[in-house]
């Protein structure tokens, strides 16, 4: 095992062992729930007419920032994109304003850029957004899970794995949806252990794209994803409506 992965798999106990603010699941699982970073318009406009065939919905951690603008996702969200997703049953979230890393700033600064994207959100939106949020890149520091956690309903990250049946609400888990469904294997076993302990299951990607980026994935493979989803009997919800049932 090489330094950097040593110091990240040391980083990730230390991240999901402290200033932890822990609920119960519940039995009302299994739950999935489909969530879009940034977010790039092919999440909604690709995306999120693949969960309208199965009659879900999904959750948009929305960075205002970003809004029409361009960047190696492709195209970002527009406001119409915004107030559709949300007429549609969709959850607004909370992604900061700028987009930016928690590694990267003050704990103070951080916290300002959080205030601030939900506000816009808010504001600019017509739609009031849920108390969730998601840290950008994935990337947490112990200062900003507590501060951050105070303020937010729930603190999602990118470290993997089934949530249950004990909840850290400061630090959800949640797992990427990359690529192709070359990875659909391993999705599948997600899925399948998700059914045996009734827990809570979070996917995450950024664009949905014939050919996407590296941040995100093919139609095919979330159309695949959702569909095993539904057939294995999971109830498919935005992070928000799981949380209003378990607390």
């Amino acid at each position: 095992m090489s330094l950097r992965s040593t110091f990240g798999t040391v980083r990730k106990r230390i991240l999901c062992s402290l200033h932890r603010r822990i609920v119960p699941l519940g039995n009302g699982g299994p739950y999935v729930s489909v969530t879009f970073d940034d977010f790039p318009r092919s999440a909604y406009t690709v995306g999120g007419s693949i969960l309208k065939n199965y009659g879900v919905r999904g959750t948009y951690y929305v960075a205002m920032g970003l809004m029409n603008t361009s960047n190696a996702l492709g195209e970002q969200f527009r406001m119409e994109d915004l107030r559709s997703a949300a007429n549609e049953g969709h959850e607004l979230a909370s992604h900061t304003f700028s987009h930016q890393s928690s590694r990267a700033v003050s704990c103070t600064a951080f916290g300002d850029d959080v205030r601030k994207g939900w506000s816009a959100i808010r504001e600019m939106g017509g739609q009031a957004p849920t108390r969730n949020f998601a840290f950008p890149r994935g990337e947490v520091t112990l200062s900003a899970k507590l501060a951050v956690g105070k303020e937010m309903m729930s603190c999602r990250g990118i470290y993997g794995g089934v949530n249950g049946p004990y909840v850290d609400l400061n630090l959800l888990l949640a797992n990427s949806l990359y690529g192709d469904p070359d990875d659909l294997d391993r999705v599948a076993r997600l899925i399948r252990e998700n059914e045996e302990r009734k827990g809570w299951l979070i996917f995450y990607t950024h664009d949905v794209s014939p050919t996407p980026s590296r941040y995100g994935c093919s139609p095919r493979f979330l159309d695949s994803t959702v569909r095993m989803a539904v057939q294995n009997g999971a109830k498919v919800l935005p992070v928000a409506e799981v949380l209003a049932r378990i607390l």
